[in-house]
């Protein structure tokens, strides 16, 4: 079971301390350090200082890291172009040398869009599709080859598809709780399908949907990594565990119910639960990140024992 790390900056972070935990993410010991790709608090947060854009912070941490791989949970669609998505996560990943991965998904939040002037359609789903048809066709076209597409929310015309990514296929994630377009295109266009925030019995049932798209088109479903996406909340006693829910102005017992919080081994045996239906991996949404012997507890006494 891989760990990675999942932060949500535009809850308030800086540029610094994003990659403070970067840093300590790949000293410690975990797989990676994802983020989420908002421009607008949410919540009962002031955001402060305000957002930070997800591809020129994972473009610096390229170069602050050497080992951890880097990426969004999930990138939004109605956020930039195909054609410009596609060469900044191209350069990124040189950037990084070849440790980048792409989450990307259809854009939801209306007020975020309201608030900086960036469109909000209505169909953002047959663009997500488009997009991910234009991303992906882009990188696979071979050097002095040239891509053209032609749909009904985009065109590209002789593009030269360039430049390329260090890796010969970056990564695609795509995730969600829809149960019929969203594993169909999770089937066709992913490398690896993620499910968040959902109980041992949801993330089953919607990995059962995946895998039957992936069938459906004559997929080999074990060719996809399937995952989860959590917050976590751990603490060597009760009342850590307390003080650490409180910072983020959780519940415990909520915690516990709906994320992975509680002991060490409570979490670990609750991450044992989601290793049972198939996830592989586990996106641990971090809130407070100004407590990096949360991380160091984590790595010390959950993330030994998944080794």
């Amino acid at each position: 079971m891989d760990l990675r790390i999942f932060t949500e900056p535009q809850q308030g972070a800086t540029y610094d301390t994003l990659l403070t935990v970067a840093k300590a993410t790949e000293e410690l010991g975990f797989d990676g350090f994802f983020r989420s790709d908002h421009y607008l608090h949410m919540g009962h947060v002031d955001g402060l200082p305000g957002p930070t854009d997800a591809w020129i912070t994972l473009a610096g941490l390229a170069r602050e890291t050497k080992r951890i791989r880097l990426g969004t949970l999930m990138t939004a669609a109605t956020f930039r172009l195909p054609g410009v998505l596609a060469i900044q996560v191209a350069q990124v990943d040189q950037m990084s040398g070849g440790r980048i991965e792409l989450g990307l998904g259809a854009g939801w939040f209306e007020e975020e869009h309201k608030a900086y002037g960036i469109p909000f359609p209505k169909e953002k789903f047959a663009r997500l599709e488009e997009q991910l048809a234009i991303i992906t066709g882009l990188w696979a076209t071979e050097v002095g080859k040239t891509f053209d597409f032609r749909g009904t929310y985009y065109e590209l015309t002789g593009s030269p598809a360039l430049p390329k990514p260090a890796q010969a296929k970056i990564p695609v994630l795509i995730g969600g709780h829809g149960t019929t377009r969203t594993p169909r295109l999770a089937a066709q266009y992913a490398d690896e399908f993620n499910i968040p925030f959902a109980s041992v019995e949801d993330s089953e049932r919607q990995f059962g949907r995946v895998r039957a798209a992936a069938e459906a088109i004559g997929r080999n479903p074990d060719d996809l990594i399937y995952s989860n996406a959590l917050v976590v909340c751990v603490g060597r006693d009760d009342q850590e565990v307390a003080r650490r829910a409180a910072a983020i102005g959780r519940e415990v017992d909520e915690l516990k119910t709906n994320g992975l919080a509680g002991s060490p081994a409570e979490v670990v045996d609750k991450i044992g639960r989601y290793a049972e239906i198939g996830s592989r991996r586990i996106y641990l949404q971090v809130l407070d990140l100004s407590d990096l012997d949360h991380l160091e507890l984590i790595a010390s006494q959950v993330q030994s024992q998944l080794s």
